[in-house]
Formats: C-alpha cells, sequence, structure tokens
C-alpha cells in the first residue's frame, strides 16, 4: 500500500489497534483529533495482543497471560467478525462504541460491553455469539489484519500500530505515539507534525521517556 491521498485527496493514516489496549484508545482518541485540524483520514484495522505474545505466552506474569489467553480474545473476535460481515467501515464506529464502554465507563472487555457497542451502532445481536467461539470463524482474517500491520513496524512493538505515507509515497509506520491525555486542538496538532517528521526521517527509531502514570481517560 503506498498511497499519498484517499478519495477525498486527503492523506490516509492506517491505524491498528486492539480494543483491549487503553493506551491505543488514547491514540485513537488523538488520531481523531487530528482529523479535525489537519489534512487526513484515518483507515481503522484490527490487530490482536493475543497473536501478538504468543510466541512468548510462557515468559509473562501470570495475570497477564491469563488476560491474553482469554479476555484478550473475546471483543476482537467480534469486531473482527463484523468487520467480515458488514465492512471495514464500521470498524471506527464500533471501536469508539466499545472502547468508550471498555476504557471511559470502566466495564472492561465484558460481554455486556460489547453488546451495548453493538447495538449503538446498529449491528446485528448475534454478532455476540463470537463473543466465545473457541473455534474462530475468522481466524485467519484476523491475524492477516494483525501480520499487515506488524510486518509495517516490527515484532518488537504492542498496540497501536500507525502508517503514514513517507517522502516517496511508501508508507512508515510506527508504534505510538503513547500519550495521556489525548491531546486536543493544536496541541494534537503538534503532536501530529512532530510525529511525522520524525517518522519519516531515515533511519530514525526511537523517543522513550518512562511512563509516570496511567492512562486519563476524564478530557474523552
Amino acid at each position: 500500500m503506498s498511497e499519498t491521498a484517499t478519495a477525498s485527496g486527503k492523506t490516509p493514516v492506517d491505524f491498528w489497534f486492539d480494543p483491549l489496549c487503553p493506551w491505543a484508545w488514547m491514540t485513537s482518541r488523538w488520531v481523531l483529533e487530528v482529523e479535525k485540524v489537519r489534512d487526513i483520514e484515518v483507515r481503522w484495522h484490527i490487530m490482536s495482543l493475543a497473536v501478538l505474545n504468543e510466541p512468548k505466552i510462557d515468559e509473562l506474569p501470570e495475570e497477564y497471560r491469563e488476560l491474553l489467553e482469554t479476555k484478550a480474545w473475546q471483543p476482537i473476535r467480534v469486531v473482527t467478525a463484523a468487520w467480515q460481515k458488514h465492512g471495514s467501515d464500521i470498524l471506527g464506529p464500533l471501536y469508539t462504541a466499545l472502547g468508550t464502554r471498555i476504557h471511559n465507563e470502566g466495564q472492561g472487555p465484558t460481554r455486556e460491553a460489547v453488546e451495548g457497542a453493538l447495538a449503538e451502532v446498529g449491528l446485528p445481536a448475534e454478532l455476540i455469539e463470537y463473543f466465545d467461539q473457541k473455534d474462530f470463524e475468522f481466524d485467519a482474517e484476523l491475524r492477516a489484519s494483525h501480520k499487515e500491520g506488524i510486518d509495517k513496524v516490527g515484532q518488537d512493538v504492542g498496540t497501536p500500530v500507525i502508517a503514514v505515507p513517507g517522502p516517496d509515497g511508501e508508507q512508515i509506520a510506527f508504534f505510538g505515539p503513547v500519550v495521556t491525555p489525548a491531546p486536543k486542538g493544536e496541541e494534537a496538532a503538534r503532536l501530529w507534525d512532530g510525529t511525522v517528521a520524525v517518522a519519516s526521517v531515515p533511519g530514525f527509531y526511537e523517543i522513550k521517556r518512562s511512563r509516570t502514570k496511567g492512562p486519563d481517560f476524564s478530557n474523552l
């Protein structure tokens, strides 16, 4: 994929998310704010923390391992099924409805949160049947979407993954930015401009500092 503009003439920003991840949720709210102040258009894709951590699952702390082996699969299965049955345009609205319940309202990745999100965006209630489907019908599609994002940025990351057109039209992907609370207005625009600037420099890989607080959902 090497598009430099969408059909609307805006710069495409491809965003891979797992609805379970609070940091991806923060970043997603920031990039939607950027849509208001910069000429970009976000295109949503799915990835999976459960898939990402499969190769090292036995090395993880027990609590996190249990989360990845159970709850991490449930919402993403439903989101994947919605995408496969109703098209990619539903991903953004469904993510917003689901993330609001999981993170802002503190419901967590529960069956009730997913059912409420489906109802809010007008999707069939029977999609919740995928929540606990062990032999997942769309597992290959989920893994392919995950692989597309990870192949752009590398395995040693988490969610989210963002890809933007570089100077030559080829996509440049990066993890993050990890930020809290989600910037608004011109602050969101400045972070976007800086992110694109550093990501477009050949050989640039990382800027990082230790996190001193968790996700702040108060302004969402």
